[in-house]
């Protein structure tokens, strides 16, 4: 039997990215064009320049995605790009390039959330993956606790309540002059130093599997502040690696107490952060201490990519049938929770 091929479109924020998919889950290929060095310098993503950017990339990634998996546009069954969340110029350029194709070739289009594809990442490694499983999405712009019931079913268990975990992480990383991108700067910095700091997070938490990070951030800042008005040494390491470990404890706690209330087998992390080695060392501790199977994807995956987009688009295809030219560029969009 042929393969399905599924042509992955990925352009949320700074990374230009095209993949080809066989069955939803085996990559033929993926190429990702970032630009972060274009924005390390700016200490952030700049939006304007970012869709530029992509305009500039959009075609060349295209044209190598199609060569590395030994394709034509005429092979391919359906073309899958993401429409939100994200930088609104960075999805319309995606968008728009996705839709000309589709015309163009007659071929099925499909929108992808861009969370939904960080999820089904993991089954690009691990395609014997099933639900029910129980996944932590967290990147620079979410932070999710998803209880998967199905392909296509999700019951979103918990989101923040005010930063996601890795724009709290750029934003101590760059009070502490470690410079963009903060998550791989504190890892970094952070690995084998002492971590016992105590800073408060935000109180009334308990028993929520909702996460927030601004009160955590707050205390870390207030921390600083104290030492430099009393002109006391600041231990970068200390500080760095207590920020961490009080980030990654509160995500831990909350993604293995839903583990038990669910009933899950196996759990899942996705997204930037899931890259952190501290967070994949806690969660390693936690699943074998509970009996349980832990999967993340390989590093290159945790990152935007267009293979997840093609992945997720499968089953999106597969669920609900077509979308149409009339998708539309949602920079605001959230998972949609069976539970709503």
């Amino acid at each position: 039997m042929a393969e399905f091929l599924t042509l992955g479109i990925e352009t949320s924020c700074d990374e230009t990215s095209v993949a080809v998919i066989a069955d939803g889950r085996k990559i033929k290929s993926n190429v990702i064009s970032s630009q972060l060095d274009l924005h390390t310098k700016f200490g952030g993503v700049v939006p304007e320049l970012a869709a530029r950017c992509h305009l500039e990339t959009m075609l060349p990634v295209y044209r190598e995605a199609l060569r590395e998996a030994g394709v034509s546009l005429e092979e391919i069954d359906l073309i899958a790009v993401t429409y939100g969340p994200g930088l609104i110029g960075s999805l319309l350029v995606g968008l728009s390039f996705a839709k000309g194709l589709a015309l163009a070739g007659k071929k099925h289009l499909v929108g992808v959330n861009h969370i939904e594809g960080h999820i089904y990442a993991n089954i690009l490694e691990r395609p014997e993956l099933e639900p029910p499983l129980l996944c932590l999405t967290v990147s620079g712009g979410h932070t999710d606790l998803v209880y998967l019931e199905d392909w296509g079913r999700y019951h979103v268990l918990g989101r923040t309540r005010d930063d996601a975990a890795g724009e709290a992480f750029d934003k101590i990383a760059r009070v502490l002059g470690l410079g963009y991108p903060g998550g791989p700067a504190i890892d970094r910095i952070a690995t084998g130093a002492e971590n016992n700091l105590e800073f408060m997070q935000t109180k009334g938490m308990a028993g929520s599997y909702d996460f927030s990070f601004s009160g955590l951030k707050t205390a870390v800042i207030n921390y600083l502040n104290r030492l430099k008005q009393k002109e006391e040494p600041i231990d970068l390491q200390l500080v760095a690696a207590s920020f961490q470990r009080v980030a990654v404890e509160q995500m831990v706690e909350k993604l293995f107490r839903a583990a038990v209330d669910y009933q899950v087998k196996a759990v899942l992390l996705s997204g930037g952060v899931s890259a952190n080695s501290y967070l994949r060392k806690r969660c390693r501790e936690e699943a074998d201490r509970m009996g349980l199977d832990l999967y993340y994807p390989p590093l290159i995956l945790c990152t935007d990519n267009a293979a997840m987009i093609g992945a997720a688009g499968y089953y999106v295809y597969k669920t609900n049938g077509p979308g149409d030219l009339e998708t539309t560029a949602q920079p605001g969009l959230e998972l949609p929770s069976v539970d709503n």
